[in-house]
């Protein structure tokens, strides 16, 4: 039997009591959101830098749009465009079998961060592979590497390395910025927050809320941290 059903585990808080199971269901809803929307994050953000960086001049163009687009409006903005803008068209996405997908707050959230997520990343990882070292490339091509197995072989394992801490700040704000998505009916771990609230009154939920956000961002942290110590420790030894 889950700690759900035993209250007592929750004695001192008659709100955790009664909307305890509901959080945590939420912050589960929160875990998934944001690992979906990071992990299809980063493989778009990767093809975007490598597009931007190496791809035909309207691809550039292209790319530096989107990026700018969505690093320089609310996300909350872009969550709103997703959800009721594109939701207006309901009858075009019944006809081509996508009304499942548009009518669903976790899609649309899930959709909207993920396009966030990337054109964040793929700034980030655009500048990790202009900081390597030009001779890294010269070297790379004396050995005979054509330009794609010079970025997958020599550039990309560097930039990854220089990437990491940034990489690692936009996980936690995704983090906390997934707390929006309960602004279009989702139940997350904020959309949870904000009914136990509603129902009871009790503003102590939020700072519950609050306590989770943070130790979630500080394992996080712990984690990277560990991480990037670990992966980075050769470059120590120089």
């Amino acid at each position: 039997m889950s700690w759900c059903e035993y209250p007592g585990w929750l004695a001192g808080s008659e709100v955790l009591q009664n909307y305890g199971c509901r959080m945590a269901s939420g912050f589960w809803i929160t875990i998934e959101l944001v690992l979906i929307s990071v992990l299809i994050g980063f493989a778009m953000a990767l093809a975007l830098a490598i597009a931007r960086l190496y791809g035909p001049r309207w691809a550039s163009l292209a790319v530096g749009g989107y990026t700018t687009f969505f690093r320089g409006t609310p996300l909350l903005c872009q969550l709103y465009l997703v959800y009721y803008g594109l939701g207006q068209f309901r009858v075009f996405w019944q006809d081509i079998g996508l009304w499942w997908f548009f009518r669903d707050p976790f899609y649309c959230a899930a959709l909207t961060f993920t396009l966030n997520t990337a054109a964040y990343q793929a700034e980030i990882l655009r500048g990790a592979i202009q900081a390597i070292p030009r001779g890294q490339f010269e070297g790379a091509a004396s050995l005979g590497l054509h330009r794609w197995a010079t970025l997958r072989l020599v550039a990309l394992p560097q930039a990854m390395i220089l990437a990491l801490r940034p990489l690692g700040n936009e996980l936690i704000v995704m983090i906390k910025a997934s707390a929006i998505a309960s602004l279009v009916t989702l139940f997350d771990l904020m959309g949870a927050t904000r009914l136990a609230f509603a129902r009871s009154f009790d503003l102590s939920i939020y700072l519950y809320a609050a306590l989770i956000y943070l130790v979630l961002v500080e394992i996080i942290r712990r984690i990277w941290d560990r991480a990037e110590l670990r992966l980075s420790r050769h470059l120590a030894l120089r």
